[in-house]
């Protein structure tokens, strides 16, 4: 795995959008200046356009999830991905001839330019994606565990990381049930130690289900780290493989003396003015299609048309959160918080749409210029579940230490959450947020809001 400011990235996706970065704009840059060497062209001219159009393609990817690190998508989705984004490269490159002086390129061959170099990196793009990591190029782990939380370890690394070769599985000493695979089992015969060098392991996941009675081999552990094996917890493996923070592996002891958790004051200011310049951005963006749901809301089910609620913010204080309406008036006529559900017989047929297509929550927009709200944190809840959730989920609170957003990391790595278990598991996202969250992180949810929106992903 990759940290990049504050957040982690599989090699294989970093690797990914670097390849294409580079085959886009080396393709385009070369086609044109071999077959226009003649003519008065200013190099530069080139080379900022295929620079433009290598990250604008590097945008679409992204937004489409082809960098995604999730190994477990079908061939026929990516293959339909890739289609989409080739008929997306068609008008940005139109585009971004019509801003440049390129006067004296041909205009048809400079289109058929950027599309060859489109399709061949697209092309390369879905074998990578549902080829096997190279031999050479595989983590060699071993996980420290045969219980529950060592079966966790590999289901999430046969989801997420097709790079990891689970060798094997070394049985603590007080483990007695065993819950993976008999064959991966290691002998205890051999220490930790050896059995880590022998076997030529990169990387140690402990994952013990007991720790109790001296299970825990902490000078074996310190030698294999000293060896140059990487040593890693239960919680911070989950935290760079899935992008979650696991409850079933969390204690106070790693929140309070890792890394991460920062709220300093220059991070607040530069999440506050990207805020409101994103927030009038958009809006100014949106408002014919505020409108437009305006009107047929009214049209509908009439007034009222926005929806007013109480929700929960920063540091436990009460605001109120403002969207469309999209159920009935009478939605809670008892006057008792219910979960959203699917299929939910409330919703109103314009509120199936705009719900579809995330546009009820645009009101929102005006809640982060006022600074109840930011665009990218925690989803806010409402203080009825809050009482309720504080009181089953260990930890919930710790999402109250930043402004909830519009939306978030869990709203685009999970989908809608309707009981206390989708709560918890979307806690696991939120805290991963609160530990790492930067700038980057925020734009690269932004993104990834795009794509679930373009895909109706979790809607309900």
């Amino acid at each position: 795995m990759i940290r990049l400011f504050n957040h982690w990235f599989s090699w294989r996706s970093a690797a990914g959008m670097l390849f294409d970065l580079s085959f886009l704009f080396v393709s385009l840059a070369i086609t044109l200046m071999w077959v226009h060497s003649d003519l008065p062209i200013n190099p530069q001219h080139i080379i900022i356009y295929a620079s433009l159009f290598a990250i604008a393609m590097l945008c679409i990817n992204g937004v489409l999830g082809l960098y995604q690190r999730l190994s477990i998508r079908a061939s026929t989705e990516t293959r339909a991905r890739v289609v989409l984004s080739l008929y997306l490269a068609i008008p940005v490159a139109y585009l971004l001839y019509a801003l440049l002086p390129l006067a004296a390129v041909n205009r048809e061959l400079i289109h058929l330019s950027a599309m060859s170099a489109v399709f061949g990196m697209l092309v390369t793009r879905v074998g990578a994606a549902h080829a096997p990591a190279a031999k050479m190029l595989r983590r060699r782990i071993l996980v420290f565990g045969t219980g529950h939380q060592a079966l966790a370890v590999k289901l999430a690394l046969e989801r997420s990381d097709p790079s990891a070769q689970i060798i094997g599985f070394f049985p603590g000493a007080n483990e007695d049930q065993s819950q993976v695979p008999t064959n991966l089992i290691l002998s205890r015969d051999h220490s930790l130690n050896d059995t880590a060098r022998n076997m030529n392991v990169d990387e140690i996941v402990v994952a013990l289900s007991e720790r109790r009675g001296g299970a825990m081999p902490l000078r074996e552990l310190l030698d294999c780290k000293l060896q140059g094996i990487r040593v890693l917890d239960l919680a911070s493996h989950f935290e760079q493989t899935l992008g979650q923070i696991r409850l079933d592996s969390l204690y106070a002891g790693w929140l309070i003396f890792g890394d991460g958790f920062c709220q300093g004051t220059l991070r607040t200011a530069v999440k506050r003015i990207f805020d409101i310049i994103c927030a009038t951005i958009l809006i100014i963006a949106a408002l014919p299609v505020m409108l437009l749901a305006a009107v047929f809301i009214v049209l509908e089910d009439g007034f009222p048309l926005l929806y007013r609620q109480e929700r929960v913010g920063l540091n436990g204080r009460l605001f109120n959160v403002i969207k469309f309406r999209s159920m009935r008036r009478d939605a809670e006529k008892d006057g008792k918080p219910i979960w959203a559900q699917a299929q939910d017989n409330r919703i109103t047929r314009v509120g199936q749409i705009i719900r579809k297509l995330r546009i009820d929550e645009l009101p929102q927009l005006f809640s982060v210029l006022k600074g109840d709200m930011s665009l990218v944190g925690p989803r806010p809840e409402r203080p009825f579940f809050v009482d309720q959730l504080t009181k089953e989920i260990p930890f919930y609170a710790v999402r109250h230490s930043v402004k909830p957003g519009v939306t978030g990391w869990a709203q685009v790595r999970y989908h809608y959450g309707a009981t206390v278990e989708d709560s918890a598991e979307k806690l696991q996202y939120d805290l991963y947020y609160v530990k790492n969250h930067s700038l980057f992180l925020d734009i690269v949810v932004l993104f990834e809001t795009v794509g679930v929106v373009l895909t109706g992903k979790g809607a309900h």
